[in-house]
């Protein structure tokens, strides 16, 4: 029997902060241009920063409608409040598609937001469980929540041998397993994901095949996803989605041309981008260190800094360095790495950035601060070989002396040849991926495909 639903309808959830959101909402415009009708429901407090071609921005609930979490300001406090609230707005917007030409078809989540795969089932549509982590991290946290990799991890028991992972020392492993007891509610949060996954119809990771293809090989039996990435506006990739020049979401207001106008009149290669991402806050000793480095390795720089964090700067160092640097507080990141003035990416190794430093063959220097970033700067060092990880010191600080150190390692030299060759040769790779029959590419085809194979049958 024909059933009437004839259109396939996709909405997607994020977790709503700039890292899940970006990543969330371009894999909607890809499932768009693709055929499908797609819907981004999102918090109220971000639903108006959301502007995308061929994407619905539909509002939900986390309970703190005005300024999300920063009203809350409590972890566990958000998270019970948008899994209560969520689950009746997620649910109530379903309805609202029920009765018209597009009815639900399938949930695709954010992980963080397990809750939202019940409230699919409970409409009898699919869910997809959607990784914003690489695959290693992935990797990490489901061998602990499978039990086969234990907290707290032992100093005797370093470096970890995880299969399909390089050996792993104490510095390179998320924050929340070096420290679980200082994280509590983000270590819940990360194996949360894990909680009800065995029962999402499919299961997606923002990674490619080449990148990540040894973890993927040994993880595949406890964690069968998709990898559909590298996520990643489409102008800079394969160019098929017409204008996608930007995530079209902007929890602050970018200022491209300042920085683009700035660029236009550096010589190619010759600027260090400085940027740690919209979360992370950098002690003033460890922004202090950073600027008179970057101060004194001679190199023209870019700084997007969060007028937050302008306090934290030698005192006159704007001043003082305005003729080599320009200090900005927000900009579309991706123009910048796509630059040809840009010669070094100086990141705190967050997935996103890791990725658009990778997807536009940027040598990169890796001074994570917690988390992941851990991780992923280990893979940029020492597996893809794109950059070099800053050391830092007992107190965690990375001193001036190593950011000038690296720096030059990236950007002078024949270590710099090296590293360059790398980034290109991954930049060249992720845009086979997500190209016309890339491995990414395929996945997302054989995605649309199975809904709308699900539209002539009854389930």
């Amino acid at each position: 029997m024909v059933a009437k639903k004839r259109n396939v309808h996709v909405v997607v959830v994020p977790y709503p902060g700039q890292g899940h959101i970006n990543p969330l909402l371009q894999f909607a415009k890809r499932l768009a241009s693709k055929g499908v009708k797609a819907t981004v429901a999102t918090t109220k407090y971000t639903v108006n920063s959301i502007v995308a071609p061929n994407v619905t921005v539909e509002p939900i609930s986390d309970g703190f409608d005005e300024a999300g979490f920063a009203q809350a300001k409590n972890v566990d406090l958000f998270l019970n409040s948008f899994r209560s609230n969520g689950s009746k707005t997620l649910s109530r917007l379903i309805e609202k598609f029920e009765h018209s030409d597009f009815p639900v078809t399938c949930v695709v989540y954010d992980s963080f937001l397990p809750w939202a795969l019940e409230v699919a089932k409970r409409h009898g549509a699919f869910g997809a469980a959607f990784f914003t982590n690489s695959a290693a991290v992935c990797s990490i946290f489901c061998r602990i929540h499978h039990g086969s990799l234990r907290l707290p991890v032992k100093m005797e028991d370093l470096p970890l041998l995880i299969p399909g992972l390089p050996p792993l020392n104490c510095s390179d492993l998320p924050s929340f397993i070096r420290l679980p007891e200082s994280y509590p509610a983000y270590l819940a949060m990360k194996l949360s994901q894990f909680s009800n996954v065995e029962k999402a119809d499919w299961m997606f990771a923002n990674t490619f095949q080449a990148l990540e293809s040894e973890v993927v090989k040994e993880l595949y039996e406890m964690f069968p996803a998709k990898l559909i990435g590298p996520v990643v506006p489409s102008a800079y990739l394969d160019g098929r989605i017409s204008g996608d020049k930007g995530y079209g979401a902007n929890l602050w207001k970018p200022l491209s041309e300042e920085c683009m106008k700035w660029l236009e009149s550096k010589p190619s290669r010759s600027v260090v981008y400085i940027s740690f991402g919209s979360m992370v806050s950098l002690t003033a000793e460890q922004t202090q260190e950073l600027a008179q480095g970057l101060e004194e390795s001679g190199k023209k720089f870019l700084w997007v800094l969060r007028e937050s964090e302008h306090s934290k700067l030698p005192k006159g160092f704007a001043d003082s360095v305005k003729d080599k640097g320009l200090i900005t507080t927000w900009c579309n990141q991706l123009e910048l790495l796509a630059h040809e003035a840009v010669g070094c990416f100086v990141t705190h190794c967050g997935w996103n950035s890791t990725l658009e430093g990778l997807s536009l063959g940027v040598p990169m220097v890796g001074v994570p601060q917690w988390a992941d970033q851990l991780t992923d700067a280990k893979f940029v060092e020492d597996v893809w070989k794109v950059g070099v990880r800053a050391k830092e010191e007992e107190g965690g600080v990375v001193r001036k002396q190593e950011i000038i150190k690296c720096v030059k390692t990236v950007m002078e030299g024949e270590t710099s040849e090296e590293i360059r060759k790398n980034a290109a040769k991954w930049k060249d790779l992720a845009r086979e991926a997500v190209g016309e029959g890339g491995s990414s590419d395929k996945n997302i085809d054989e995605f649309v495909k199975y809904l709308k194979m699900s539209l002539f049958c009854d389930r």
